[in-house]
């Protein structure tokens, strides 16, 4: 097995407001991805779609361990494509402020012959995601 993306980033807002972020769709869809619902709810299945304007992918997901203010994980693939994905969210205490580790791994069980799912990929979009997209939603709505 590869090893796993991680992207850790501290963030100026208290757990709570973090975990709301990440957890609440109508949070989500401020910074995240379009998803039609999404509950923090072992077992909740839900989907969107994604990718490059030139080709877009339907992402199928399902809601693996919830621990409410700390873990939230769900499982990603694509409809039509081989391979399954873990995607990790875990959120710790640091002072006044929150870090975020953003786990994501089993990637490389995705077809390697397409550019969209390589590493680089991966890694350049959860950077832009959680590195600016969370950043500015949590530091904009204080």
């Amino acid at each position: 097995m590869e090893e796993p993306i991680i992207i850790e980033r501290i963030f100026d807002a208290p757990i709570s407001k973090v975990w709301e972020a990440i957890s609440d769709n109508n949070k989500m869809k401020h910074w995240y991805f379009e998803l039609e619902d999404f509950k923090p709810e072992v077992g909740f299945e839900f989907h969107f779609y994604g990718g490059p304007p030139e080709k877009v992918y339907t992402h199928l997901c399902k809601v693996m361990e919830v621990i409410p203010g700390k873990k939230l994980s769900y499982s990603w693939r694509y409809e039509n494509y081989a391979g399954s994905s873990l995607l990790i969210f875990e959120l710790f205490p640091e002072g006044e402020k929150t870090r975020l580790k953003l786990t994501h791994e089993g990637i490389e069980t995705f077809p390697q012959d397409n550019k969209d799912f390589a590493k680089e990929s991966f890694t350049a979009g959860w950077t832009q995601i959680i590195g600016t997209s969370l950043k500015d939603y949590l530091e904009s709505a204080k």
